[in-house]
């Protein structure tokens, strides 16, 4: 049966597909090179799913040499968001993850195997589909949608498998004469690809992260050129793939059940057929059940929910990364100060199973990360942080140099503070060091152990008026905070005090803890005394100060009540 007169009215200015196996050739790269792609659709947000497939896809050709494409899949329009591509561009970015090839912008490419959004590729998707039906392995169908719904309701009705195959494949078996009246007629047609496989036949299978597979092969005549001329998903990533030379495909294991298909498709189309690799979905565990990351319930599945949280995108990828290569963790901490290219990835370690997300692990690494930096870079970031989304924060970040001292302590004044995970929690972590938001701050004082508020008032005002000064060096500090402990009864040496526990109220560290809660309103700090050294005489005194006024005026309102309530009682009796 000659198909090419079907073939020519269909696409009567394809170009033959040698055209452009010339003008793509083969990439001229070292032996084991790997060219890798990620492919998203500029429908939304950028997934935490596609930044874990773009990591590995970068440092696998970063490895071995070689190139890493950024394709936009965007034939399904309709669906397309503005600014589309610009996101997921900036949020690759924001990870550095820059690609070799491809966009790098709205409307912006570069590389010579272009163009690189499939709506431009209209024409070659178009070539290769000729090719198939001048080869009689692709057909016009006329399928309205009231007779696919139709196919579907027997289907299921006859509880059978869904699909247009074999008999259910009603345009499959038209004569080219009849295919061309039809055509000529103005009937709509779409293009399917007419598949030889059969499902009670399998074909095997390896794939680079689950190993050896069976399938069934196979058998359904999918779309592959839509109404509107452009290809569906299946039919376009396989001829985009070839063209560009890619050799491994790295993809979400949802694509697992697509492989018969797709290899089905490279093998007709006379392509090689690249190295598949299909990582486990990224899991959320909810009431006891593990679950796959949601788009629609978890805001930490789009990637800028890290970015309003504040969580540095270098602790996301190396947490991510952990989770792709579960060794990663081991090698950082052998490791922690070589740049993470320096970690070799392999496919072969990675989960055939989907790893557990896991936010508090998230921000241990994150905390670590942040811990590396200067005081310097940390304050830049939050202050770039501030800006966008905190301006009480960014207020708060005026004083640089009073700023970058709070974030030095327990640094030795140079790194920064090991206790910030991400910068939404800085403010609320810091907030105490500024005196006008202290002061503004309903302060609800905990003193820990010591709760007799005479007792208190004595301890600062001793503190205060006998042991204080600013110029105290730290050994001498303490030694002072020993004094004012055994000045009340309590022990020098949290030692002595866990031996005779009998003889002492309690120890230094009770007594530290009411100047730490009467500065900052917190049991728990960094360093007291490296906190006092910033804070400085004139904050510390004023704090300690309202203190004690605040108790003295507590007392004397108990001592008016006593008196005024023992007079009305007088007067009774």
């Amino acid at each position: 049966m000659n198909y090419k007169d079907l073939a020519d009215l269909l696409f009567p200015d394809a170009k033959p597909i040698a055209y452009y196996e010339e003008k793509y050739p083969a990439r001229n790269l070292k032996e084991g090179a790997a060219v890798v792609r990620f492919a998203p659709s500029p429908t939304g947000f950028v997934h935490i799913g596609g930044l874990y497939q773009s990591i590995i896809n970068r440092k696998l050709a970063d490895q071995t040499g070689g190139v890493f494409i950024l394709r936009i899949e965007d034939t399904d329009q309709k669906r397309q968001i503005e600014n589309g591509v610009v996101q997921i561009v900036d949020s690759l970015k924001d990870f550095d993850i820059i690609p070799d090839e491809g966009m790098t912008g709205e409307n912006i490419e570069k590389g010579i195997y272009g163009p690189y959004k499939q709506s431009a590729r209209k024409d070659i998707y178009q070539a290769f589909a000729k090719y198939l039906i001048e080869q009689g392995r692709a057909y016009p169908c006329f399928a309205t949608s009231e007779e696919l719904e139709e196919m579907r309701a027997k289907q299921e009705s006859a509880k059978i498998r869904p699909g247009y195959y074999g008999i259910w494949a009603k345009y499959r078996t038209l004569s080219v004469d009849e295919a061309i009246q039809k055509v000529k007629a103005g009937i709509p047609w779409v293009v399917r690809f007419k598949s030889m496989g059969q499902e009670d036949r399998k074909i095997k299978h390896h794939d680079l992260i689950k190993g050896n597979i069976e399938f069934p092969e196979n058998d359904q005549d999918i779309v592959i050129i839509k109404a509107d001329g452009l290809p569906t998903y299946h039919f376009a990533h396989a001829v985009d793939d070839h063209l560009m030379r890619v050799t491994h495909v790295i993809r979400a294991d949802e694509w697992l059940s697509s492989v018969p298909l797709h290899l089905e498709l490279f093998k007709t189309l006379g392509f090689k057929t690249p190295k598949y690799a299909h990582t486990a979905s990224i899991m959320k565990e909810d009431d006891g059940k593990k679950r796959k990351i949601s788009k629609r319930k978890d805001p930490e599945a789009a990637v800028s929910y890290y970015h309003e949280e504040g969580i540095p995108s270098q602790a996301v990828y190396e947490y991510l990364l952990n989770i792709a290569n579960s060794n990663f963790e081991g090698w950082r901490k052998a490791n922690p100060d070589k740049d993470i290219s320096e970690f070799k990835f392999e496919l072969g370690k990675m989960s055939v199973s989907g790893a557990v997300f896991d936010m508090v692990k998230l921000l241990d690494v994150s905390k670590n990360v942040i811990s590396k930096y200067t005081k310097e870079r940390l304050y830049d970031e939050v202050l770039t942080w501030a800006k966008r989304y905190d301006s009480e924060l960014e207020e708060m970040l005026n004083d640089k140099e009073y700023s970058l001292n709070v974030f030095g302590i327990e640094r030795g004044n140079t790194k920064a503070r090991k206790d910030i995970a991400k910068w939404s929690d800085v403010k609320e972590s810091i907030i105490y060091m500024y005196n006008n938001k202290f002061a503004d701050t309903n302060v609800e004082y905990q003193f820990g152990k010591i709760d007799n508020k005479e007792e208190i008032n004595k301890i600062l005002t001793s503190y205060i008026e006998k042991h204080f000064s600013i110029s105290d060096d730290k050994q001498t500090w303490f030694d002072k905070m020993k004094d004012l402990a055994e000045e009340y009864g309590y022990a020098r040496e949290v030692k002595e005090y866990k031996q005779n526990p009998e003889n002492y109220k309690g120890h230094v560290g009770d007594i530290s803890t009411v100047i730490r809660v009467a500065l900052t309103g917190r049991q728990n700090t960094p360093d007291l005394y490296e906190i006092m050294q910033v804070l400085g005489e004139n904050s510390i005194r004023e704090r300690i100060e309202k203190v004690i006024r605040k108790y003295n005026i507590l007392k004397m309102q108990k001592y008016i009540f006593i008196l005024y309530y023992t007079n009305i009682f007088d007067n009774i009796v």
